[in-house]
């Protein structure tokens, strides 16, 4: 706000202030400390409502601004413009002067042909709409687009998974040359940041795939039985792109793959192989999936075939810190506590992965679907 508009302001509130010829003690206060007085600088951009109009001038309620003013020069370059702004209407302008001879901010429209677009791209983050744009450049941070016929920026964080660099965080070049390669691709995104004031315009592909993902989440249900291909598989589990919508993934944790632990996701799935697949939640978008829940369950006829105090021959499926699964008969698993070693070395030197040995049956836990082994020495 300029002095002058804050003296009028101040004025009309009933309080006079001198800030003319220096202002006395509370001139001297605004004009040096600007604390007291909203930031505004020129070549900000700002938003108002048209309080007046005519052949010569454009006055704008600036709000915490004051009165911006739009004069003859600049009505003849933003003519088409303003020929259909109405007393009320909501305009976006540049700052020309913070502080004009006539004590009101001075602005222009020049660039008027962007305001509707800078109103368009805020309806669209209001709205959450997904929309495409190509890809125009990159640099180390992210990628370049043109949105509205404004420039919009991509943040690496910002980019869906298959398109992230797979490179160290690092490793800045190589991350470039990775960015390099979506250039000139179009990808689905979402607006997630508007700033008139910086002409920051921010968007992010990785909120379209996560809106996009709790749209088609919409329809299906938690225990529904699907039909997938296997897209990924990861050491903690396995994707599942949906047969009726390949739009859709979903996950299989590593533990809902079958009933006995797997250690390593890759033994047993292939990327491409075809699977069925029970819905067990919904969450934000995020489908979880089983495949042991198709599964008969072993377990209810573990009685059967093992108790306390047997001798069994087992192999040693994996060495971890918790100790050795041993894999038995009929496709079940044991496990032998590394404390009945006397620790993780002592654990290594006693037993090796894939070697078979004889184990005694400690306790066949059937509530935690767990068998309880030690080595027969």
């Amino acid at each position: 706000m300029s002095l002058g508009l804050y003296q009028r302001r101040l004025s009309s509130e009933g309080m006079t202030i001198n800030i003319k010829n220096g202002g006395g003690l509370m001139g001297q206060i605004l004009k040096t400390n600007h604390s007291f007085l909203p930031t505004l600088r020129s070549g900000d951009l700002v938003e108002g409502k048209v309080i007046e109009k005519s052949s010569a001038k454009l006055f704008v309620d600036l709000g915490k601004y004051g009165t911006g003013a739009v004069y003859r020069g600049e009505i003849q370059n933003a003519k088409e413009f303003i020929r259909n702004v109405n007393v009320g209407d909501a305009v976006h302008a540049k700052v020309i002067d913070v502080d004009n001879d006539d004590g009101l901010v001075e602005l222009s429209l020049s660039e008027a042909d962007k305001q509707k677009s800078w109103t368009e791209v805020q309806e669209l983050r209001d709205s959450e709409e997904i929309v495409k744009v190509k890809i125009s450049g990159c640099n180390k941070g992210g990628l370049i687009a043109d949105l509205k016929g404004l420039p919009a920026f991509l943040p690496v964080s910002q980019l869906a998974e298959e398109h992230y660099p797979k490179v160290g965080g690092e490793d800045r070049l190589r991350i470039t040359q990775s960015l390099q390669g979506l250039v000139g691709s179009v990808l689905e995104v979402r607006v997630i940041d508007v700033n008139l004031r910086t002409t920051k315009l921010i968007i992010s592909e990785r909120a379209a795939k996560e809106l996009s993902a709790r749209d088609l989440a919409k329809n299906y249900s938690v225990g529904q039985v699907i039909e997938g291909i296997i897209s990924g598989v990861a050491d903690f589990g396995a994707f599942v792109r949906f047969t009726d919508n390949p739009a859709v993934e979903g996950f299989v944790h590593v533990s809902e793959i079958d009933w006995r632990i797997i250690d390593n996701p890759k033994e047993v799935l292939k990327i491409d192989e075809a699977v069925k697949a029970k819905i067990t939640d919904i969450k934000d978008g995020r489908i979880s999936l089983s495949l042991k829940a198709l599964k008969e369950d072993p377990w209810r006829d573990v009685a059967k075939y093992f108790k306390e105090g047997d001798v069994v021959e087992g192999t040693v499926y994996v060495l971890n810190q918790f100790g050795a699964i041993v894999t038995l008969d009929r496709g079940f698993q044991g496990v032998v506590r590394v404390t009945e070693f006397g620790g993780i070395p002592e654990m290594k030197k006693q037993i090796s992965q894939g070697e078979k040995y004889s184990f005694i049956i400690e306790s066949v836990r059937l509530e935690e679907k767990r068998i309880n082994l030690k080595l027969k020495k």
